[in-house]
């Protein structure tokens, strides 16, 4: 059945389910970036006549293509890139509804890749929610940075929030509160939503947060981020100004981006590249340039910046095991790498993330779920550096502000490639969105094997549902003197201070 609503730029047509829930899928928030908008701020959408449809998922951003079965198929990507790629997707229970709360989801992707279209909020709706997910720019088309003067920094942070402005015009057209909307992220997705508490043009956009496995620290100080830009124009053969890269055509553009990856990885010398860009290897990513980020973003939280919003963080268990074990390195890891210098035989050491690899070698030995060998303990170290302690840092940044603090864990671990993944990166989405059933048709549904536990995701959703309709998902708040953390295993539990010995091993460490 269709359905048609009146936005501020025109008439939508979207679908009806049998369950009464209504999709609106690639909606324009911002004009396309292509032409004289390409590689600059995003601009307001231009009203059209008639009756748009928005059937179909829109196109994505720039940005490379991955093949699904090159990760046992726990990767899912429905769109292709196309010039209108500034879009969205939202479902609800009720076109005529008045005040519903709204979640905004900023998908992952190791700022390389994005796709909103790649996750389903029918069961957000089902259950009284207003869902969108949106699109924004990734790599050097959305992170590029040429130094001071340059405006046009940050343009995949800026694309959320003008995603987040259309959401204050336009949400209320179908059933949606403009003053209650929860946004929410996976890995860059909640990097970019840790930036989004810190950013002055993001405030007042959104009442709740929750960050999945992504906090509020991996960011590249400005003359880092001026270097490698000031490589990518040499690698096209431009001059270092977005006038002359925005001629160069799309395809031209991401292998020069492919190309910067590639020797960072090859020549990985902070001198060369930054401290932040080396350990990542992310060569493109937010930027503090002094004015969409004003600071690091931990800095200003700590300082104040979204104190009166909820936030929710946490991680997965076995975050980082995800790329070692499906890249089939994981036991090509050797002590001598691990206890060298910073780059041995071509894989990082624990000296690569600022520790004294003898000094925690026994603590990382002792704690991981999966033995002492040497490529299980870099893995959990890496776990750490990318994702735990920005997420302990974050809640404890922000336990004293007037906004609620909340902390959990995901561990229930996937039982493919023989129990080796555990707990990894993106595990919990299918959970998150109560989406078990679609299987392979979303991101990590192979990884779930042929019996995961429903009554988990309906325990981990709900609390996601009660988070953006209350403020409050279900346990006691963390603060500093009791930092509870909700364990979401086969049976759910809340836990007190989890990670005294990984916060005192990491303290004084970025």
């Amino acid at each position: 059945m269709e359905a048609i609503v009146q936005t501020k730029y025109g008439r939508v047509r979207g679908t009806t389910a049998a369950n009464g829930v209504c999709a609106f899928l690639g909606l324009p928030y911002a004009a396309p970036p292509v032409a004289a908008r390409r590689l600059r701020p995003p601009q307001p959408v231009q009203p059209w006549t008639g009756i748009r449809d928005a059937t179909a998922i829109g196109p994505e951003p720039p940005q490379p293509r991955f093949n699904p079965e090159d990760a046992f198929g726990l990767l899912f990507d429905p769109a292709v890139v196309g010039d209108d790629c500034l879009n969205l997707n939202i479902w609800t229970p009720d076109v005529g509804a008045v005040g519903l709360p709204v979640v905004v989801f900023s998908p992952g992707g190791a700022f390389r890749f994005n796709s909103g279209g790649s996750y389903d909020g029918s069961r957000f709706a089902r259950d009284g929610v207003v869902c969108v997910t949106i699109n924004w720019r990734t790599g050097a088309d959305g992170f590029l940075y040429l130094g001071d003067g340059d405006d046009g920094a940050n343009l995949g942070l800026l694309d959320q929030v003008a995603a987040l402005l259309w959401v204050r015009e336009n949400i209320g057209a179908f059933g949606g509160d403009p003053e209650r909307v929860t946004v929410f992220g996976e890995s860059a997705g909640a990097m970019s939503i840790g930036d989004l508490l810190s950013m002055p043009r993001a405030a007042g956009t959104f009442r709740r947060a929750a960050l999945e496995s992504g906090a509020a620290h991996h960011v590249v100080p400005a003359d880092e981020a001026a270097r490698i830009g000031a490589r990518f124009a040499e690698a096209l053969g431009v001059p270092a100004t977005r006038e002359a890269i925005a001629q160069v055509p799309v395809t031209r553009f991401l292998e020069a981006q492919a190309r910067i990856e590639a020797e960072l990885v090859a020549s990985p010398d902070p001198a060369r590249w930054g401290a932040e860009a080396v350990a990542s290897v992310m060569p493109f990513h937010p930027v503090v340039d002094g004015d969409v980020l004003p600071g690091a973003p931990i800095d200003r939280i700590a300082a104040g910046a979204s104190a009166d919003v909820d936030i929710l963080v946490g991680t997965n268990a076995d975050d980082w095991r995800f790329s070692p074990v499906l890249g089939g390195f994981i036991d090509q890891i050797t002590e001598d790498i691990i206890t060298g210098p910073v780059r041995t035989y071509g894989f990082w050491s624990i000296a690569a993330y600022g520790l004294d690899a003898r000094a925690v070698l026994p603590h990382y030995r002792a704690a991981t779920r999966f033995g002492s060998a040497p490529g299980d303990v870099l893995a959990a170290v890496m776990t750490d550096w990318w994702v735990r302690v920005p997420a302990l840092r974050l809640a404890d940044a922000h336990a004293p502000a007037p906004g609620g603090t909340f902390m959990y864990e995901f561990a229930w671990p996937s039982p493919i490639m023989d129990g080796r993944l555990g707990s990894c990166h993106a595990l919990e989405m299918p959970f998150v969105f109560d989406t078990l059933d679609l299987r392979r048709r979303q991101m990590m549904g192979g990884a779930l094997g042929d019996d995961p536990p429903q009554a988990l995701a309906d325990t981990m959703h709900r609390a996601w549902v009660d988070f953006a309709t209350k403020g409050e998902p279900g346990w006691t708040r963390y603060d500093l003197d009791r930092r509870a953390v909700m364990r979401f295993d086969a049976t759910p539990s809340l836990v007190d201070d989890p990670y005294v010995a990984e916060r005192a091993m990491w303290a004084g460490l970025r």
